[in-house]
């Protein structure tokens, strides 16, 4: 069963772990070795890390007490991070993440939910009722990765 909980500072090394190896193992689909490596570095600053999740207040998904997954909601619908454990894809982590945020943001009076989506993300994005505002192209590190502003209204 996948339990979400609230993010609390001793999560963020497994926050990271998340981020870096679903990018690694399942976003190089799409991107090239560079903008992976851009997007996900070796060598992270856990101290910007830590204040970046704290900023974020992500909720965490958790089968059997391991951390699998984790996303965000913020006040003005968005949602900043979505990440699942690249070994827990397609065992209903991705879902119950974005239902969570459903309902939280139906109790905090949402009625837009955005997000800037990966190229890997999209399908998933548009299977909960998103749709593509914009194709977009960012710099990261001094990588060009090409994404999609996405939004879903309640």
């Amino acid at each position: 069963m996948i339990k979400i909980r609230k993010y609390v500072e001793a999560d963020a090394q497994a926050l990271w772990d998340i981020h870096f190896y679903t990018i690694r193992n399942i976003n190089i689909r799409d991107y090239s070795q560079s903008q992976v490596e851009a997007w996900a570095p070796d060598c992270p600053d856990l101290f910007i890390w830590k204040n970046r999740m704290r900023g974020l207040s992500p909720f965490v998904a958790e089968i059997d007490s391991v951390i699998v997954g984790y996303t965000d909601l913020q006040p003005s619908g968005l949602i900043d991070h979505f990440f699942c454990h690249h070994e827990y894809q397609g065992q209903g982590v991705g879902k119950a993440l974005i239902n969570h945020v459903f309902r939280i943001g139906s109790l905090r009076g949402v009625k837009r939910f955005y997000s800037e989506v990966s190229i890997t993300a999209r399908p998933f994005y548009e299977h909960f009722g998103f749709k593509v505002i914009q194709a977009q192209e960012v710099e990261v590190r001094g990588q060009i990765l090409k994404n999609f502003v996405m939004e879903k209204y309640s």
